[in-house]
């Protein structure tokens, strides 16, 4: 484990703070809390289990709404259940996606065991592999709001003045697909649960997702 993490939510929280009208589609388990805690709208689609879908769901509403920007909120370990969808995603490669992969480097929701990002896997590395080109990762010590956050290209460690507010404007305004491995630490938040209604929830999507 690294010692330097970012603080989860509050991350999160600094992130979609800054969405516009941009749709969200949350990843199962922390990503999804993460999400409803800063704010629960229409155009949040919350993944309450299809572990590893959530990248492929995210390129599918980029591709329908190519005037909307979408963001990817989900975890190393769910991203990784479904990698190949990087290369789906490369081959595609919508310019209004980006991923946003939450790396706590473990099994947050089964136990907290070790998972295989604090080993050799490189979320980022493979993301380039497969053919995004803008994949990178964050990690470090961060004031949200205010103070800089280490950021890690290949195997290149550069610190650089890049408050929240930077990711957040890579993470919507970039041209995508854009894939951020931000590395946080393995915290204790109070749950928040978005609605578990599942015809709920897609419904008011597709509502919010209408006009464009």
């Amino acid at each position: 484990m690294r010692d330097a993490r970012l603080d989860r939510r509050a991350l999160v929280a600094e992130i979609l703070e800054r969405r516009g009208d941009a749709a969200v589609v949350a990843g199962l388990g922390s990503a999804a809390w993460d999400c409803h805690a800063a704010g629960d709208s229409p155009l949040n689609f919350y993944f309450w289990g299809a572990m590893g879908g959530a990248a492929m769901l995210g390129l599918g509403v980029a591709l329908a709404r190519p005037t909307r920007r979408v963001l990817v909120v989900t975890g190393d370990a769910e991203l990784l259940m479904g990698v190949g969808s990087l290369a789906t995603i490369a081959a595609q490669a919508p310019s209004n996606l980006a991923l946003l992969v939450l790396d706590n480097e473990a099994f947050g929701e089964t136990g907290r065991q070790a998972g295989l990002t604090g080993k050799n896997t490189d979320i980022a590395a493979i993301a380039r592999g497969a053919g995004i080109a803008s994949a990178f990762t964050v990690g470090g010590e961060v004031e949200v709001g205010s103070a800089g956050l280490n950021v890690q290209e290949g195997s290149a460690e550069t610190d650089i003045d890049a408050p929240a507010a930077t990711l957040a404007a890579t993470l919507f305004e970039e041209e995508g697909p854009v894939l951020c491995v931000a590395k946080v630490a393995l915290g204790a938040e109070p749950d928040s649960y978005p609605p578990r209604d599942g015809v709920l929830l897609q419904a008011r999507f597709r509502a919010a997702l209408a006009g464009d």
